[in-house]
Parts: structure tokens; sequence; C-alpha cells
């Protein structure tokens, strides 16, 4: 029987009188990766915000490997996160860091006591994954959109995690650089075997990194299946976004 990695129960939240997720149910098994695709305002990072413990829902329930974090906080959650890798819009990286420190703190973050010389030797065979070791030194100002792509999933991959978020991994990209995320979350993928859910509007990324796709429209899934079905689905809103 597959395990169920990450769970959304009858989750319900609103900003305001604004609903944004509404009745949301979610289940992504060991080893799946699961996108979750959807028009600009449909929900989509805010479900991933939830699953990560960054946004506390109003109604429903949370599982993150196996633990109800619906109410945990920050100190029970520290725990799940050390084995949770999270790529942000923004790539978020530190401004005031170089490349190799922002991959050094958070690995010091999960790690702390490492020996300087295994510390080193892992940011460096980290970025040599993602393609980017001789950016080690550069600060995050210097870096174009794709590389910081590129750094804010090395920094998330160092931790070795078993859970990996990707909230629209390939957005603000032009074409060629990402088809070069999309390519290199495939490897990603065939190297470190994590379970992932990646938010996105990019259908491109979609078909080609999902073992399952996720349709969210006002705040709850309203069609799942692979991208070849959704493709073909008559539901006028799948429809609408699968034939543009």
């Amino acid at each position: 029987m597959m395990t169920p990695l990450i769970a959304l129960e009858h989750v319900y939240k609103a900003y305001g009188p604004k609903a944004v997720l509404v009745n949301l149910n979610l289940v992504v098994y060991a080893g799946e990766h699961v996108v979750v695709l959807g028009r600009s305002g449909s929900g989509k990072s805010v479900a991933i915000k939830c699953i990560a413990g960054l946004t506390k829902i109003d109604q429903g329930v949370v599982r993150l490997m196996g633990h109800d974090i619906t109410h945990s906080d920050e100190n029970a959650l520290s725990p799940l996160r050390q084995k949770m890798g999270f790529l942000f819009q923004s790539a978020a990286l530190y401004d005031s860091m170089t490349v190799g420190d922002n991959l050094a703190f958070t690995l010091n973050h999960n790690q702390p006591g490492l020996a300087p010389e295994i510390l080193e030797k892992k940011v460096r065979a980290t970025l040599q994954n993602v393609g980017l070791e001789s950016a080690i030194d550069l600060m995050p100002g210097a870096l174009s959109g794709g590389m910081r792509k590129r750094i804010g999933l090395a920094r998330a991959l160092i931790i070795d995690p078993e859970v990996l978020l990707y909230d629209e991994p390939t957005a603000g990209l032009d074409p060629i650089t990402a088809k070069e995320i999309t390519d290199l979350m495939l490897r990603i993928k065939a190297d470190y075997h994590p379970t992932a859910v990646i938010i996105t509007h990019d259908l491109a990324c979609a078909a080609h990194t999902a073992d399952r796709i996720v349709v969210l429209h006002e705040g709850q899934i309203i069609q799942s299946g692979t991208y070849e079905a959704l493709a073909q689905s008559d539901h006028p809103m799948v429809h609408a976004f699968f034939n543009p």
C-alpha cells in the first residue's frame, strides 16, 4: 500500500471575507510528484504554504510525514522542516551572503556542528549538482533569474529532503531557461527521489514533471489525472486551461 506523506483534508482558508481554499482535499504519496495547476488567484501558493506550516488554516486538517500539523507551533514543525526543502517563487536568497554561505547557513541550521571541511564539501557537491559550483563566491545580486532559481534549488537540496515543495519554479523565466529548470527538476527526481508538490501554471513544466496533476479552481480541486487525460477533459475550466 502506498504511504501518504502529505494530506490536506477539508481545508478551508480565508483572508477576511475572501475564501481562498474551500474544502480542499489532496493526498500526495511517497515518491510521487504532484503538480497543482491553476490560474493566478486560484489558491495554489496558499495551499503549498499550508503544507509547509507557513500558513495556518481556518478549518480542516493538514498532515505532513505522518504528523498532524494543523495546530503545530514552530517547535513542533522544526524537525519536520529539517526533512523538507522549499523553493520559493523568488528563490528567497539572503542577499547579504554569498551563494556558498547561503547553502552553508541552511545546512548548519539543520545539522549543527559539522566540521568546516565537510560543510564546504557538501556545499560544493550540491552546487555542482545544479551546475553552478563556479558561483560559490558570488553574491545573489550578481545572479540572473535562472541562476537564482538554481541556487534556491541547491539550498533546498542540501538537506537531502524527503519532501520538496516548488512554488512556481519557472515563473518569470524565458522559455529556454524555464526548460533548463524543468530538466533540472527531472534530474533531481531521478537522483534524490523526493516526494514533491509543484505549484505552477506552466503547462510545459507540468507535462514533464508530474506523475499526477490536480487542477485547482476557486480554492478546490475540480479534476485530477495525468497530463494526457486532463488535456482531453470536457470539464469547461480544465478544457480552457489546457486549450487556451
